[in-house]
């Protein structure tokens, strides 16, 4: 039987992608509506939720290669 991995950051990599979907959309909503001051803070949260999910994404993949050097190392 197949040994279960470790559950990491649960809402990491899916809550910064929604993050940057949301920003996204004001960004598009306040362009067609010319709400220029909402347009800043929605430019603004797509500017954060971008690297954030590159840098939970880059976490999640060292401590993959982290696990994978343990088990050896155990072996």
């Amino acid at each position: 039987m197949e040994a279960k991995k470790k559950l990491r950051c649960p809402l990491g990599v899916p809550g910064g992608i929604l993050a940057a979907l949301i920003g996204l959309t004001g960004v598009i909503v306040n362009i067609i509506h010319f709400n220029w001051f909402e347009l800043i803070t929605s430019l603004a949260l797509l500017l954060l939720a971008l690297p954030f999910v590159r840098v939970m994404m880059m976490v999640h993949a060292a401590n993959d290669r982290l696990d994978e050097i343990e088990s050896k190392m155990n072996k």
